[in-house]
């Protein structure tokens, strides 16, 4: 439960990231942008670290930098501007899903049949928030935050095959600085000059650099490091509660009966994706005392191998009430 707390702080910084961008930063240059986002959060991460890439890691920093925050953060940010904060947030609902077939494929995590239900729900919620809202969508909104959710679930999964050997802090770092490091020359290019920088916008970035990319990164590939990548993905839900939440709360989007539908299917997705890890926990912890009463009374008349078994069925009948 704790990886999980610690993991949630990444998509509830990004959920509330959709109105900061919409409400505060400027709508002319989404490169300058994801460029002003990543690039300082990763030299504050590279500062705290003081650890340069080795070997394949210059290769590698460079792939995870485009997928996870380069591609990934512009299209967030075109997105943010095209649609309202709760359907830009809820769109990457679907992300789950994507990265369990990954991990699936990558990673040989096969997701469970739980699992696969909390996405389903989440799925689903999307369905209703998307389909259902009460103004017209941009339809290069929508297929900005679904290429956004591909690119970095795919991001994630590699992030995760990659891992060994590099702490949490190191790696986030490196990733960020090698997008933001791509982004620049491209926004200079195309976008020209910087844009002119209000102290809303100024507050909105400092925001956006330190919580919803810095703090909320290293939460996330922590998350990688301790949990499956279908369990991070299902605490990922908490995005677009959060983006509907505040959208509604703060930016006064009209949501209909339908959305508010729709959010309590990704709800449950959340709670179901816990449920089962609750319950995976239940039994490793119960077959863990089986083991120890096992080792400590197996000199006895079949005591060890009785009481163990009785504790493993215990742990079956827990696991299947879950």
């Amino acid at each position: 439960m704790r990886w999980v707390l610690v993991t949630a702080i990444a998509p509830v910084a990004w959920g509330s990231n959709y109105y900061v961008i919409h409400q505060f930063l400027p709508d002319d240059h989404p490169l300058y942008g994801a460029a002003i986002r990543a690039l300082p959060a990763g030299m504050v991460l590279l500062a705290a670290c003081r650890r340069l890439p080795r070997g394949v890691w210059w290769l590698r920093s460079l792939v995870l930098g485009v997928l996870n925050v380069g591609a990934f953060f512009v299209l967030i940010y075109l997105a943010a501007l095209l649609l309202p904060s709760s359907v830009a947030a809820t769109v990457m609902a679907a992300s789950p899903a994507v990265m369990m077939l990954l991990a699936w494929a990558l990673l040989a995590q096969r997701p469970r049949v739980r699992q696969l239900a909390a996405a389903s729900a989440g799925l689903a919620g999307v369905a209703l928030m998307v389909g259902a809202g009460a103004q017209a969508l941009d339809v290069r909104g929508v297929l900005a935050s679904f290429a956004a959710m591909t690119m970095s679930s795919l991001g994630y999964v590699l992030a995760r095959r990659w891992g060994d050997g590099v702490d949490v802090l190191s790696s986030t770092a490196w990733q960020l600085v090698a997008g933001g490091v791509v982004l620049l020359p491209i926004a200079v290019a195309v976008e020209g000059a910087p844009p002119a920088l209000d102290p809303p916008a100024v507050a909105g970035f400092a925001y956006t650099t330190l919580v919803a990319t810095a703090l909320a990164f290293v939460a996330w590939f922590a998350g990688l490091r301790h949990l499956s990548a279908g369990a991070v993905g299902l605490v990922g839900l908490l995005n677009p509660v959060t983006g509907v939440l505040l959208g509604a709360g703060v930016a006064g989007e009209v949501l209909t009966g339908r959305q508010f539908a729709g959010l309590a299917l990704v709800l449950g997705g959340v709670l179901l994706g816990l449920r089962t890890g609750r319950a995976r926990r239940r039994r490793r912890s119960v077959r863990d005392d089986g083991d120890r009463a096992g080792g400590v009374v197996q000199d006895g008349p079949a005591g060890g191998a009785e009481q163990h078994a009785a504790h493993v069925a215990a742990a079956t009948r827990a696991d299947d009430d879950q």
